[in-house]
């Protein structure tokens, strides 16, 4: 079980978002990477955002070699981190992007997401819902090598995956009066 709630808190089992999963795109891997930098974001916005990217990515890695590591050696100091596989690099580099964009265009896309939540309160969206929405709207916004269908699979997808099954409807039905208002073919890249 990937997620699971308690008391309105959510726990992120490592074995969602810490290893590398054959079957999972670099893509896919790098949008949950930002979904969950976005989610902490939400919660508790850093001071330095470079530092907290930095540390973010440090703790991914760390405890991905952790949970690599057999139980025996347990207790022992945590060695210098390596520097970062080829795959580790390339999925910082598909999702930093991704976080700074939705991060310096938030308010614009949290205007879009009010716009189309009709009887709902913003703030009472879940928060992982929330920055999943904010994530693919960026794409759809500003992200012209990403089909907007693309965009809207991935987060109904992921939203399915961190938060529950209803939210894979109710995201993909306000991403989807989103992407009609947008101006380029649904299917079609730049």
């Amino acid at each position: 079980m990937p997620v699971r709630r308690h008391n309105s808190e959510f726990f992120i089992s490592r074995h969602v978002f810490l290893r590398h999963d054959g079957g999972m795109g670099k893509r896919r891997e790098a949008r949950e990477r930002a979904v969950q930098f976005l989610f902490q974001h939400d919660l508790n916005p850093p001071d330095n955002l470079q530092q907290e990217l930095d540390q973010f990515w440090n703790t991914q890695r760390a405890a991905a070699i952790e949970e690599e590591k057999s139980a025996s050696k347990w207790g022992e100091p945590p060695a210098e981190l390596p520097p970062p596989t080829v795959e580790e690099a390339e999925t910082r580099l598909f999702a930093d992007p991704l976080i700074r964009g939705v991060i310096e265009h938030r308010d614009e896309i949290d205007e879009r997401i009010k716009q189309h939540c009709q009887n709902w309160d913003f703030h009472r969206i879940a928060a992982v819902d929330r920055n999943v929405m904010r994530l693919a709207i960026f794409e759809m916004l500003h992200r012209e090598d990403i089909p907007p269908v693309v965009s809207i699979n991935e987060a109904v997808d992921i939203a399915k995956k961190f938060s529950t099954e209803d939210s894979g409807k109710f995201v993909n039905g306000i991403l989807d009066k989103v992407r009609s208002e947008i101006l380029r073919p649904a299917r079609d890249i730049k």
